[in-house]
C-alpha cells in the first residue's frame, strides 16, 4: 500500500545580514573625523550602539555623570513609542566629548537625516568600501563589545532588546570577522 504524502515547504523570511565594520574600519572610521560634531557623532554612536533617534535625542537631562552613563528612553514599552528606559555606559572618550559641549547646548546639534549624511561622509573619507550607517554603527558596537568578552546579555540590556534572540540576530559576524577574531585571541 502506497501513501501519498505531501510534502510541506517551509520558506524562510529573508533575512538581511547586517555587516558590521571590523575593528580596523571602526579605528580608521573615529581617526577621520575632522570636527568636534563629527567626533561627537561618530564616536557616541561607535561606543555606545545608540539608535540615530535616540542620539539626536539627548540632552543633558540624559546624562548620569557620577556613574558615567546615559539615561535613554528607547524604542518600544508598555505604553507607546520611547517609554522603554535602559542605562547605557559611557566610554572616557564620549564622556570628555559630552561633557563641554552640554555645558554650553542643551540639545543635540542635528536631526537624524544630517547624522545619517554625517556618517556617509566621514566613512567615504575613511575609505571604507562598504555602506556606513548608524545603524551599522550599532551593531559594530554590539559586534565589538562581544569581541572585547563582554557578555551577550550585557550587551542585550545596553542594546534595549527585550529578547536575547534579537540581539544574537543582529550579531551577524562575517567570514572575515571570525578569522579576525580567531587570529586577534590565538
Amino acid at each position: 500500500m502506497i501513501h501519498n504524502q505531501k510534502r510541506i515547504h517551509f520558506s524562510m523570511a529573508y533575512q538581511y545580514v547586517r555587516e558590521p565594520l571590523k575593528s580596523d574600519e571602526a579605528d580608521r572610521l573615529a581617526h577621520a573625523c575632522q570636527n568636534i560634531k563629527e567626533k561627537l557623532a561618530i564616536w557616541t554612536l561607535l561606543d555606545t550602539g545608540l539608535r540615530v533617534s535616540e542620539l539626536c535625542g539627548l540632552t543633558p537631562d540624559n546624562i548620569l555623570w557620577q556613574q558615567r552613563s546615559l539615561r535613554i528612553s528607547g524604542k518600544g514599552g508598555p505604553y507607546g513609542l520611547k517609554t522603554k528606559k535602559r542605562v547605557v555606559p559611557m566610554s572616557k572618550r564620549v564622556q570628555a566629548l559630552l561633557e563641554p559641549y552640554f555645558a554650553l547646548n542643551d540639545s543635540w546639534f542635528a536631526g537624524e537625516r544630517q547624522i545619517q549624511k554625517l556618517v556617509k561622509n566621514v566613512a567615504n573619507r575613511a575609505q571604507i568600501t562598504s555602506t556606513v550607517t548608524p545603524h551599522v554603527l550599532r551593531h559594530t558596537f554590539a559586534t565589538l563589545a562581544l569581541q572585547k568578552g563582554i557578555s551577550s546579555a550585557a550587551v542585550q540590556k545596553m542594546l534595549g532588546h527585550d529578547r536575547l534572540a534579537t540581539t544574537e540576530i543582529n550579531l551577524n559576524l562575517t567570514e572575515g570577522h571570525v578569522i579576525e577574531e580567531f587570529q586577534n585571541k590565538w
